[in-house]
């Protein structure tokens, strides 16, 4: 049955027959075939209570009563979709969406530090479309409970006891919190009791990635030669098929830690190091010393080494794209945004955490050394290219993913590389260069694939 959108008023017990009592417009009642002469259940999130409904002509919103709305976590004035199942005789209204984050500040205006404008920007998403969003830490979580201690913004933020959400978005910021005994025990625990759907629930990191879409052969040609690093061998098996390579931290991210191996034209090799004070480097004589140099790192954190590509340049500076991929209202994967990221002066690396710069894909196609017949098919192939490693991220690995930013490379004949892929892909990043709107589309994403995974759509 289509949902619909409604706003919730929770009324005072004497307005009502009793606390079981719901009211809801008599055009809805007919139109979905609800019975008003026994009792149906009516459900938000996890909480479910016995009810009876009565019609009302003129109404256009749900009216509970104040005790029957505090028993199920709903909260006057929440603009929530609606849907009636006959074989199930359940009204349900949502989707309750739980966003599990990692709150960084005790400023009371910004509690979840710098995504605390997402927050909001995703609670206005959920009031235009139909939903409720609530966000919640792991010190939040009791080990089988049946409500959750979140904070919601209304006028200013609060904390409120919600029931465990249709939805868990999981944008936990660290892998170590990720992966702490009393999270996963609740994503468990959650699934298990509730059916609650997590999306985006776990860090990938790059060898699982690479490892995972070499088994697609449709995708093989995007990925460059790459393979965790383990000893001297894989590195001198990698210099010698490669002019560059590139050592990545596996479980990095914003540039940090990469080192780049070029072996120059007197057979001396060069390393460029990412560091927080910017870009050092270093020649080698031979690889040997090299080698000894970098040991130290790779025995405290995995490496990956990757071929080396030459890149696109914009006024002699490499140039990359960030795909953001979401799945939308169809449960499908769609390109949200697109945009090209430049690196800044004297540096390997496009984040802009490193200096580097947005641009429209179409611009910096335009003003890179491509030849001009092979510019206007790139945006189209690197749109192509996301979709494609979306779907293949989707059949290879067994995780529920729902947002990926995707980081292609197109070299100077025009073909698509991929770069990497992240799974909490920021929100600021993202956002396409000419946003006017109060909320961005890849906001909109979520709230709209959070109603397709309810079946509120």
């Amino acid at each position: 049955m289509a949902a619909t959108k409604i706003v919730i008023h929770v009324q005072n017990g004497s307005l009502l027959p009793n606390e079981r009592t719901v009211v809801l417009s008599a055009t809805l009642m007919k139109r979905w075939k609800i019975p008003a002469d026994s009792e149906i259940g009516l459900q938000f999130g996890s909480q479910r209570k016995a009810v009876s409904v009565v019609s009302a002509a003129k109404i256009t919103s749900m009216r509970l009563h104040e005790a029957l709305a505090s028993h199920l976590g709903i909260h006057h004035g929440s603009k929530l979709c609606i849907s009636y199942s006959p074989e199930a005789r359940t009204l349900r209204v949502g989707p309750l969406v739980g966003v599990l984050v990692s709150r960084t500040s005790s400023d009371p205006e910004k509690p979840f530090g710098p995504i605390s404008s997402f927050c909001r920007e995703l609670t206005s998403a959920c009031e235009a479309y139909g939903g409720l969003v609530y966000f919640f830490t792991p010190e939040d979580i009791t080990t089988s409970a049946n409500s959750i201690q979140g904070w919601t913004f209304t006028d200013r933020w609060s904390r409120q006891t919600f029931p465990i959400p249709d939805i868990v978005y999981n944008r936990l910021t660290t892998r170590k919190l990720e992966n702490s005994a009393g999270v996963q025990q609740f994503m468990r625990d959650v699934k298990s009791r509730f059916a609650t759907t997590i999306f985006n629930e776990k860090y990938l990191n790059k060898t699982e990635v690479f490892q995972a879409l070499q088994k697609d052969e449709a995708l093989q040609s995007y990925l460059p030669e790459s393979h965790l690093f383990k000893n001297y061998l894989t590195l001198k098996k990698m210099c010698g098929k490669y002019g560059t390579v590139f050592l990545k931290p596996v479980t990095g991210s914003l540039g940090k830690g990469i080192i780049r191996i070029t072996k120059l034209a007197n057979s001396t090799y060069q390393c460029h190091y990412t560091g927080l004070g910017g870009i050092r480097s270093q020649s080698f004589p031979k690889l040997t010393p090299l080698y000894n140099s970098i040991s130290g790192k790779m025995k405290t954190r995995r490496y990956q080494i990757q071929q080396g590509l030459k890149l696109l340049e914009v006024s002699d500076r490499p140039v990359d794209f960030r795909a953001l991929v979401q799945r939308g209202k169809t449960g499908n994967w769609e390109i949200t945004s697109t945009v090209a990221r430049i690196a800044g002066n004297e540096t390997f690396v496009s984040n802009l955490a490193r200096g580097g710069t947005l641009s429209p894909v179409q611009d910096a196609i335009m003003k890179s050394k491509l030849i001009s017949t092979q510019k206007s098919a790139v945006p189209q192939r690197i749109n192509k290219a996301a979709l494609d490693i979306a779907k293949g991220i989707e059949t290879q690995i067994d995780a529920h993913f729902a947002e990926l930013g995707i980081d292609l490379a197109v070299d100077p004949h025009g073909k698509v590389w991929l770069l990497e892929v992240n799974s909490k892909p920021s929100k600021d990043d993202n956002s396409p260069l000419n946003a006017t709107t109060k909320i961005r589309p890849s906001v909109r994403q979520i709230v709209r694939y959070s109603q397709h995974l309810a079946k509120f759509r």
